[in-house]
């Protein structure tokens, strides 16, 4: 019988999760600076993530979740995206508004529920901000992408992800109307700042800093 989990202990799977994606093996204080807290309290939960049986840990050696931790992040992660698609497409949140909402409701357990869920919206595969959504087997689509400065000038292509989904990020490409499955190509590029010049699918043109088009992917049409 799998064991329950308390929400920090979600919460920690999760960002153990996201972390080992990056860099495979995952250390203490990279941890407590995801969650914004402090190494000691990290080792505490590790040791009981360990008892829980879902974690490879040895103090000073840096951890990793196992299949079953993989596993149970993957169903955190699949709520989370789930829960964003529905309050964009059905309640109709702006894709800056969701994140905060999303992190309670991922943590309702019922099965039933979130099968009913991805079944009522249709089996969604990616969330409002581009994301693949895992499915109930914990399996995710791959999309095929390029960063937005990897884009040669001229050159047709669709936002599909964003890279963050930090509520200032959010709000500025809302405010520009860019969004996912925008359509753009870029004109210009500058050189002292790396800033590039682009054109959306009206026709409006307008400047991107190097630091926003670095959080946007993109797909070639």
């Amino acid at each position: 019988m799998q064991p329950n989990f308390t929400v920090a202990e979600e919460n920690h799977i999760k960002a153990i999760y996201h972390l080992q994606q990056l860099s495979g093996k995952v250390f203490t204080n990279d941890l407590a600076a995801a969650l914004e807290t402090r190494p000691a309290s990290v080792t505490d939960m590790l040791k009981k993530l360990k008892a829980k049986k879902i974690l490879h840990y040895e103090p000073y050696q840096g951890f990793y979740l196992n299949s079953e931790g993989k596993k149970i992040a993957l169903g955190i992660i699949r709520k989370h995206r789930l829960w964003e698609y529905f309050l964009v497409e059905k309640l109709h949140f702006g894709w800056d508004e969701v994140h905060e909402v999303a992190e309670q409701l991922e943590h309702i357990n019922s099965k039933k529920l979130i099968d009913k869920l991805d079944a009522f919206l249709d089996y969604p595969r990616f969330d409002p901000h581009g994301d693949p959504i895992p499915d109930s087997n914990g399996k995710m689509a791959a999309q095929q992408q390029v960063n937005l400065t990897q884009l040669d000038v001229n050159q047709q292509a669709e936002i599909c992800a964003v890279a963050s989904q930090a509520r200032g990020l959010l709000e500025l490409l809302k405010h520009s109307n860019i969004g996912i499955g925008t359509k753009l190509e870029i004109k210009r590029r500058f050189g002292f700042d790396q800033s590039v010049e682009i054109t959306i699918k009206n026709q409006q043109t307008m400047m991107l800093s190097h630091q926003v088009a670095q959080a946007l992917f993109v797909k070639i049409i």
